[in-house]
């Protein structure tokens, strides 16, 4: 008797081995064998490595722009029409559409592997991809229309509206590229495919660097703005070689399993892209508040937002990789497995963005001296940005825990509209915050309206819907049987539905979390992350040059915060511990074959 063959696309996924064996490989609690474990390991290094390059790179075009243009008028122009590349990537690549493709694509594969006629992943390519591409056209064609409108809503009191409307103009083709990048990396990552997907941010920011320093003396600030238009592109040629491979190597029958998805997942796909959009509606409601301000206020919230973010977008890397194991674990029925899986991202996610955002607050300063203070981009541009991110920085615990939390409500592939409304109330606080303290505070007190928006959100998420009267609480959600016997193989390739109070909760939430033991853990690295803060900021005001505070400000946090959060018995570290050590022991072992 074996355990469940390998499914086609999952190869690494699952061995023909004896159930005992399987049993005794997988020890970490998410049913993952220890050939799976690695694989997952390799793929968060190899997509965290070039999610690192392509921050890096995010902050050479950072720099890049303000050595040429600095922090003023022009930018702040730029900066406006930067919100449509920044709303679509959120919508298209990051929280909107991959979320609900990634789940689609993990079923067909599975009825693929249970032999349904034709091939269900092509068939899903074939219903979706056309209509899709010729909705992105027609919202670029609107937007390009629209742009001076757009421009006049977003910042009234601009000073260059024209500049905006321009660059607004030639980003508006990045609703198109980036919503084909998003499906080519919805695609692939659920084929266990990250190479592609993970290089996308890095051909996209070469794009804009090259076409900046190429064009940006005769274009002036328009020539970022063709940047994000020629980054786009890059981002779609890197991953359609790898896409077209997969795709090729079944023969394609039509199946009508592809023909449903449209009016099936319509209700999925615009309850996933109404959140995007009320999440990131935080930014239009930072440069709607910022626009009355003095130049430059635009700017400074800008640089501040993307070092302070950096953090958050590489304690996701875990969750990029892991999230196809979490749909195909759920269309499986093995709702266990998935809550497992996403309760350990939980507290990784939460260990590596708070150890970040202990950094970023202790060394603000230092960072953004030595990012960015040269050219026209001043001293005092530095002391702003610098407490500006620091505010910021206290909501980057929110920030990652609605990235995590978010992919348990709809990994399941069933619409719910909790999320939406746990966004807008955090949305709500954003603004009525922001607007009572832009006054008072300015660009800080637009920062802080952040932080406490997000982290209402992400404890409205944590928290979840309340439970119908007679049902038990979250905790006690095990998920679905999973069949034993002679009959068990064949059952296990089956997408089980939960059932009972299992398939009621799913309703609402696809992978059950336990609220308070999670809530426990957390308290352990946020005490930590505090130590570690005041220790780094203490240890960086000493040293004058700006590198040597930097280095001893990140070296002293990060050595405060792993000793502490061993200490405390921080589950998190000890995971990243673990990681860490298995990666290295498997390279170590590689390398002496």
């Amino acid at each position: 008797m074996t355990v469940t063959p390998p499914t086609p696309g999952y190869g690494t996924d699952r061995a023909t081995v004896p159930p005992a064996r399987a049993a005794a490989q997988a020890v970490d609690g998410t049913g993952l064998t220890a050939h799976t474990r690695t694989f997952l390991a390799k793929a968060t290094l190899i997509t965290a490595s070039l999610s690192v390059a392509g921050a890096l790179l995010g902050l050479v075009r950072d720099q890049t722009l303000a050595q040429l243009f600095g922090a003023g008028s022009e930018t702040d122009a730029f900066l406006i029409a930067w919100t449509v590349p920044e709303f679509a990537a959120t919508l298209l690549i990051e929280d909107g559409l991959v979320i609900a493709l990634i789940p689609a694509f993990s079923l067909a594969l599975v009825r693929r592997a249970q032999g349904a006629s034709g091939d269900p992943v092509r068939s899903l390519v074939a219903s979706t991809l056309p209509r899709l591409s010729l909705c992105l056209v027609a919202v670029s064609a609107l937007v390009i229309g629209v742009a001076p409108y757009l421009v006049e809503a977003l910042a009234p009191g601009l000073p260059d509206a024209r500049l905006a409307a321009d660059c607004t103009r030639l980003t508006a083709t990045c609703v198109l590229s980036f919503g084909l990048a998003g499906y080519c990396s919805a695609a692939l990552r659920a084929h266990r495919r990250f190479l592609a997907p993970a290089m996308i941010y890095v051909a996209y920011n070469v794009g804009i660097i090259a076409t900046m320093f190429l064009l940006g003396g005769s274009w002036g600030v328009r020539s970022a703005a063709l940047g994000v238009a020629v980054g786009g592109c890059l981002m779609v040629a890197v991953q359609l070689p790898p896409l077209w491979r997969q795709l090729r190597s079944h023969p394609f029958a039509s199946s009508g399993v592809g023909a449903e998805a449209p009016s099936k997942n319509l209700a999925l796909i615009s309850a996933v892209l109404l959140f995007a959009m009320c999440r990131q509606s935080q930014v239009l409601i930072e440069r709607f508040l910022a626009s009355p301000l003095p130049a430059g206020a635009i700017s400074h919230l800008n640089y501040a937002q993307k070092v302070a973010q950096i953090p958050m977008t590489l304690s996701l890397m875990l969750c990029t990789v892991t999230f196809p194991v979490v749909a195909q674990a759920l269309a499986d029925g093995d709702t266990e497995r998935a809550r497992a899986r996403v309760e350990r991202d939980l507290a990784l996610a939460s260990c590596m963005v708070l150890a970040g955002a202990a950094m970023v607050v202790a060394c603000a300063p230092q960072i953004i001296a030595i990012l960015f203070q040269r050219g026209a981009f001043t001293a005092q541009d530095t002391v702003v940005t610098a407490g500006v991110m620091r505010v910021y920085a206290l909501g980057l615990l929110g920030q990652t825990l609605v990235g995590v939390l978010i992919r348990s409500y709809f990994s399941a592939g069933r619409p719910t509209w909790y999320p939406t409304g746990a966004m807008a109330v955090g949305v709500g606080a954003t603004f009525w915050i922001g607007q009572a303290t832009v006054t008072s505070w300015g660009v800080s007190g637009i920062a802080a309206a952040n932080a406490v928006g997000i982290t209402v959100t992400a404890a409205l998420l944590l928290v979840g819907p309340p439970e119908p009267k007679g049902q038990a609480g979250v905790g006690s959600v095990r998920g679905a049987r999973r069949p034993e016997g002679p009959g068990a193989v064949a059952a296990r390739t089956q997408p089980v539905a939960p059932r009972g109070r299992a398939a009621r909760y799913s309703g609402r939430r696809g992978v059950p979390i336990r609220t308070r033991r999670v809530l426990s853990e957390l308290t352990r690295p946020v005490l930590a992350a505090g130590v570690a803060t005041v220790a780094g900021a203490f240890a960086a005001s000493g040293p004058k040059p700006q590198v040597v505070g930097l280095a001893v400000g990140c070296v002293t946090v990060a050595t405060v915060f792993l000793v502490l959060g061993r200490a405390l018995g921080d589950q998190g570290c000890t995971s990243a511990f673990h990681s860490v050590r298995t990666v290295t022991r498997r390279l170590r072992h590689g390398r002496s074959r």
